[in-house]
């Protein structure tokens, strides 16, 4: 039986992580505050502020098998660093993709140049400092996991989810797209990102891993959420100069339409995976991801207010623009 201590484990990942580990069978600790979320079942869980001086007191001194940090905050990386790097035989840091100074090269791999990190109040200068503060305390022993984006049942980021809700919602009526032509997008589903840390931290593997999914067509992810939706209606596409006149953002957020990255930052969503799959990276189906996200959105409600996107409100003023401007010329 393994023994695990997820630094975490209530937030999205890490309960999804507990929950896999468990059902192997193996002996789980959460240690956390326990605001993110439920508390996995069958797990001990262990009620700490990181952010104290006696955090690990429960933790500190015992023999883990595995450690696995998902924060990445200066103060608590190397807290819990200082407090447990000498317990683990190995340990797994949760980075991301973000950490790239580019995001301008195709099929740039783990090699590629890291931004300076400087301003650790920044997401991607934070998550590198805890990169290299955790190799330099854990050593040869350490596996660093670089995912991009994480989509799946219980996101609450809406950035994957929108385009299958909104297409269930809109029906038989129309939809505002981004110019979808030569876009890509790059998604893991959670379950999947958790499986492979589970199965990488058994196995012991060390090292760096774009833990991403397949590079996709935009366009072929739209249509399948399309069909899953069984969207009926016509699917309005405009260009990006229009969509930012019309103050839409990019990528994610209020008011944006999400997966829609900037021409420029277009290889974010092209990273190499071939390390990852080398490793026994695995992605389930389109559909299926599709059909179980639209499943749980259903349950938390279509038309629920979201962190990313355009309420169906604002799409609809803008269709309408675009009508009086087709009707114009």
């Amino acid at each position: 039986m393994t023994r695990t201590l997820i630094l975490g484990g209530t937030g999205w990942l890490g309960r999804e992580i507990a929950e896999q580990l468990v059902a192997n069978g193996d002996d789980v600790t959460c240690l956390a505050r326990g605001e993110s979320g439920a508390v996995p079942s069958g797990v001990t869980f262990i009620r700490s502020d990181r952010r104290t001086p006696d955090a690990y007191v429960l933790v500190a001194g015992i023999a883990w098998d595995e450690i696995i940090e998902l924060a990445y905050e200066a103060d608590l990386v190397t807290g819990a660093l200082e407090a447990l790097a000498d317990c683990a035989q190995h340990w797994t840091l949760v980075s991301s993709v973000s950490v790239y100074a580019s995001n301008a090269e195709a099929g740039a791999d783990e090699e590629a140049v890291v931004v300076e990190a400087v301003d650790f109040d920044d997401y991607a200068q934070a998550k590198v400092a805890a990169e290299r503060v955790t190799t330099e305390a854990v050593g040869d022993h350490l596996l660093i996991a670089r995912p991009g984006l994480i989509v799946g049942p219980g996101d609450t980021s809406d950035r994957f989810s929108y385009w299958v809700a909104r297409l269930a919602l809109a029906s038989h009526e129309a939809v505002l797209l981004p110019e979808v032509r030569d876009r890509s997008v790059q998604f893991i589903d959670v379950r999947d990102l958790a499986a492979w840390l589970i199965g990488a931290g058994h196995r012991g593997l060390t090292g760096i891993y774009n833990a991403v999914g397949s590079e996709r067509d935009l366009s072929t992810v739209l249509l399948a959420a399309a069909q899953v939706a069984g969207h009926t209606g016509n699917l309005i596409s405009v260009d990006d100069e229009w969509l930012i006149e019309h103050s839409v953002n990019y990528w994610a957020g209020r008011r944006s339409l999400p997966l829609w990255l900037p021409r420029s930052d277009s290889a974010f969503a092209q990273r190499s995976r071939d390390r990852f799959v080398a490793a026994g990276g695995t992605e389930r189906n389109l559909h299926e991801v599709l059909e179980d996200v639209l499943a749980d959105e259903r349950k938390r409600g279509l038309d629920r207010e979201r962190r990313s996107g355009l309420t169906r409100e604002e799409e609809n003023l803008l269709l309408d623009e675009i009508a009086r401007q087709l009707a114009s010329v």
